[in-house]
């Protein structure tokens, strides 16, 4: 066997793709030649064998043209040996079977005595299962030779968990490769326990102590993606304690699909587990106010703004415009759609939504239709630290924009809000609860053709600044974790799934709504830590430790309920509830809001607090220890 595995490694792994045809095509037709003799043999004795075969000579001969040629044709020769899989089987028994056909057809049309019906069963039989066995031998010895040439020791002992149809087809993708060795299953079912899948056996995963001990396994790769984020948190939390590294793998959809590629493994992060189930969205309301219109997004570059960009741009609207301050962001967005959706117009605009009449000039100029308004400053602690360029960005950016939208009659405007701003113990929420107000009064103007809409949600996952890339980040750097608090919790979402149910509710609003999503359950961030930790394969006061900062300035332990049922009601989405707020009239508003503008500019931060308080009397800049 070493003979073999050193002439594979020094001749065949190193030809070139065409060499290795060549000699597949030479093997096929040597094959051709033992199926038509064994098949005369089986019909015959091999004497009388001897006898038959001259009389069909030429027959014989043509079978070779014809069952090269019609191999050529179907593919045969085309699939990769060592990633070649089940559909192969098929393809090489259309070629054995319709060659034979096409040999019976022409025998009849060039007027020969054709072959017994027989022997051309038994030759079409014979060649299916040497041209497929001989690949399977030449492509098990591969496997062994690059095995050897590479080292045992250099593969990953692995144990999928899950032996549905995803384990079964990550499996058999994973055979053809070097880097993996599954040493097993584990698996729910207690019907499979004892079975096997492409001969690994598969187990319960009460015996996965004993499995990773005695294989020496490296990880263990979750292949239950469609059993929901629910169930892969019950089983991380499950086997996390196990102190083996825990992989994932972006889709199911992947792997059915043949798609999946070793790139694709990774180890589990915590965004994997974080969230909730996603339910379908609702094409129409994704549709209504994008699809053939002329759509502008403000603050594009964003974590929330670039999301919606790519949610936006799947709608096919006809024109997608980018407004951005930040130049690089704005780079970065516009090259990532202009090189996925080349057929849709995408507008890169650098600006400041402070900038009315530049602002005002661009919906003009493109006939903006819908307009998302994300931009605005989020950060609490860094507004509490700089509270005029908060309440300019997100107050007077606001009114800029709205102002424009009125005077351009564009057709929709969106404002991405949060749940900050109920009951708001901070600037940040203050400023985005006075811009829903700003939309709500206008909607309630006379003569306005503009129809506004709110949303508030809360924490999305993985955006700039959150609390997990600081997370990952500290990990990454072997640093103590820090929490503000050790009972603070939050509601997370993610980007995508805020950026559907931003757009859905952007089209069920009539004018004025201002619509909160439901966000699930709010997870400790503590927890939330742990759970990071352990994923990393570190241990909680032996590797790395938490350190509690206390709550900075204007921040809730816990956050607001965002659904309230005395104060809202469903929508024809689930998962959009719509808000009762209180407004002020237009009239009373804006002169609320200049005198805020004109307290801001002299910076006096006393003054500022008590225009916020006159504006949005629930507003408690001391209650962030609610």
């Amino acid at each position: 066997m070493n003979i073999v595995n050193d002439l594979i490694n020094r001749f065949y792994l190193k030809l070139n793709r065409n060499s290795k045809r060549w000699i597949f095509r030479s093997i096929d037709l040597l094959s051709f030649a033992a199926s038509i003799c064994l098949a005369f043999i089986l019909r015959f004795d091999f004497f009388e064998a001897l006898n038959w075969m001259p009389r069909y000579s030429y027959q014989i001969c043509l079978l070779f043209p014809v069952k090269f040629v019609f191999f050529w044709i179907v593919g045969i020769y085309r699939p990769v040996l060592r990633y070649t899989g089940l559909e192969f089987l098929g393809t090489a028994f259309v070629a054995s079977v319709g060659s034979v056909g096409i040999l019976a057809l022409s025998g009849i049309l060039l007027v020969i005595t054709p072959l017994p019906r027989s022997i051309l069963i038994l030759d079409a039989l014979l060649t299916l299962i040497l041209v497929v066995g001989i690949r399977l031998v030449i492509r098990w010895l591969v496997y062994k030779a690059v095995v050897q040439a590479e080292g045992e020791s250099d593969r990953e002992n692995i144990i999928v968990y899950g032996a549905g149809e995803a384990g079964s087809q990550l499996v058999q993708s994973l055979s053809g490769e070097n880097s993996y060795k599954v040493v097993g299953f584990v698996d729910d079912n207690s019907q499979l326990h004892n079975q096997s899948i492409h001969g690994i056996k598969i187990h319960s995963p009460k015996k996965l102590p004993d499995l990773i001990k005695k294989h020496n396994v490296d990880s263990i790769l979750l292949a239950i993606i469609s059993a929901g984020k629910q169930r892969n948190r019950e089983v991380v939390e499950s086997i996390q304690h196990l102190g083996t590294k825990i992989k994932t793998i972006p889709g199911v959809g992947e792997i059915i699909s043949g798609k999946v590629s070793i790139n694709a493994i990774r180890k589990i992060d915590i965004i994997d587990l974080l969230g909730r189930e996603e339910i379908e969205p609702d094409p129409v309301l994704l549709q209504k106010n994008i699809k053939g219109k002329i759509v502008l997004v403000t603050g594009a570059g964003g974590s929330i703004g670039s999301e919606l960009c790519r949610q936006i741009i799947q709608q096919n609207p006809e024109k997608l415009i980018l407004f951005e301050l930040n130049e690089f962001a704005l780079y970065n967005i516009d090259i990532e759609l202009t090189e996925e959706y080349s057929g849709i117009d995408i507008i890169p605009c650098l600006g400041s939504v402070l900038n009315q009449e530049h602002f005002e000039k661009i919906l003009s100029e493109y006939q903006v239709e819908t307009i998302y308004h994300a931009a605005a400053y989020k950060h609490v602690p860094l507004i509490e630290s700089n509270i005029t360029e908060g309440i300019f960005n997100n107050v007077k950016g606001t009114l800029s924009c709205v102002d424009a939208a009125v005077r351009c009659s564009v057709e929709t405007f969106v404002l991405i809000s949060t749940d900050k701003a109920v009951r708001p113990t901070n600037v940040m929420g203050t400023t985005k609860r006075i811009a829903e107000m700003i939309l709500q009064a206008h909607s309630n103007r006379d003569g306005i053709k503009t129809r506004f809409v709110m949303v508030r949600f809360g924490n999305v996952l993985d955006s700039a600044g959150s609390v997990v890339p600081r997370f990952r980040k500290q990990l990454a750097e072997g640093k103590n974790l820090t929490i503000t608090h050790k009972e603070i919790k939050r509601y997370f979402m993610s980007i995508p799934e805020a950026s559907r149910l931003v757009i859905q509710a952007g089209a069920l609003g009539k004018g004025g709504d201002v619509f909160i999503l439901d966000m699930g359950e709010s997870v400790k961030i503590y927890d939330l830590a742990l759970q990071m930790i352990e994923l990393s394969g570190m241990k909680l006061g032996k590797d790395i430790d938490i350190e509690f900062t206390g709550l900075r300035p204007g921040e809730k332990l816990y956050e607001e309920l965002l659904i309230h049922k005395e104060n809202s009601t469903p929508t024809l989405h689930p998962k959009i509830f719509s808000a009762k707020e209180y407004f002020i009239p237009w009239e009373d508003l804006s002169q609320k809001i200049e005198k805020l503008l004109e307290k801001a500019k002299r910076s006096n931060k006393d003054e500022v607090l008590q225009e916020l308080r006159i504006i949005v009397p629930e507003f408690n800049h001391n209650g962030h220890l609610n």
